[in-house]
């Protein structure tokens, strides 16, 4: 049981010193900083680095076994990453 989690990314060495975004992975923690899941984001490299803020993704959360036991899709809601029309949905 859960009653709080701390989230935190992982950041990639070639995305520090580039400054580019490479695709993200997180611990996800209890209280106590044990890590209880790891997501990870699934999107191209097209999408993160052109339409990062409004990019589409796919998040899939597994427990410490590999087994998957979230899968959050965020689809593009406009027609172009140049023009957004639309919020965001999850």
């Amino acid at each position: 049981q859960l009653d709080r989690i701390i989230i935190h990314q992982q950041v990639e060495l070639l995305e520090a010193i580039l400054g580019t975004e490479t695709s993200s992975k997180y611990e996800i923690k209890n209280h106590l900083g044990q890590r209880v899941y790891f997501a990870v984001e699934e999107n191209d490299c097209f999408d993160r680095n052109l339409c990062s803020p409004i990019r589409s993704f796919t998040i899939r959360i597994a427990d410490n076994l590999g087994r998957e036991v979230i899968t959050v899709n965020r689809p593009l809601r406009c027609n172009s990453c140049w023009f957004p029309c639309f919020l965001q949905e999850v």
